[in-house]
């Protein structure tokens, strides 16, 4: 009788108690010795499904941006105005943020090891053409609609991206002071405001 295939269950295994020795260590600190510890495999199962350290936080950073890019794509093709759809999509955003709190140190790190390695460097440029994509079919759609002022599409995508990105650095930064979800919601309308045409603007 075949033995089970348990790959993607032992990956998912690894990757969580990776989450918890980076966001509690760092990246830098955290050895290999310690993830296969906390996932209670020993470091030659560890190998066999990562090779490296890297290709653990590759990994985790694609598992992370599907879980988030999922539950945008699911509203991209909805009813409603193109503002509607880019404030629940913000909402969304911010209901990630909340269940990837714990998260946050690891995701802010990624940042810092894109810039040396070029595994994580691409895997961040495709989640932010990715995300890109969404946005600018959304808010094309709202400039056809006559919903928005006519403006490069891409171009404002990348600015939206920009406030929630910054609103999550400030957070982890401020995070007494700074409520992610307030303050991006504030961000987005008020950006969504100077796009919106009046009605005397649509005669």
């Amino acid at each position: 009788m075949a033995r089970p295939d348990i790959s993607e269950e032992r990956r998912a295994q690894i990757l969580e108690a990776a989450l918890e020795v980076f966001a509690r260590q760092g990246f830098h600190d955290a050895r290999m010795d310690d993830i296969a510890q906390a996932s209670g495999l020993s470091k030659g199962a560890l190998y066999l499904y990562y090779k490296s350290k890297d290709a653990i936080i590759g990994a985790l950073l694609h598992t992370l941006f599907s879980v988030m890019m999922r539950s945008s794509q699911t509203i991209e093709h909805d009813d409603g105005s193109a503002r509607d759809r880019i404030l629940r999509i913000t909402r969304r955003f911010a209901d990630e943020v909340d269940l990837l709190s714990k998260a946050l140190p690891v995701m802010l790190e990624f940042y810092a090891v894109a810039a040396r390695d070029r595994v994580v460097r691409a895997s961040m440029g495709e989640m932010l053409d990715s995300y890109t994509a969404l946005l600018t079919h959304v808010l094309q759609q709202g400039i056809e609609r006559g919903e928005f002022r006519a403006e490069d599409p891409e171009g404002l995508a990348v600015a939206l991206i920009a406030i929630w990105e910054g609103m999550t650095l400030l957070w982890a930064t401020k995070p007494d002071k700074i409520h992610w979800r307030e303050h991006a919601m504030l961000a987005v309308n008020v950006f969504l405001d100077g796009l919106t045409l009046q009605p005397a603007d649509r005669a």
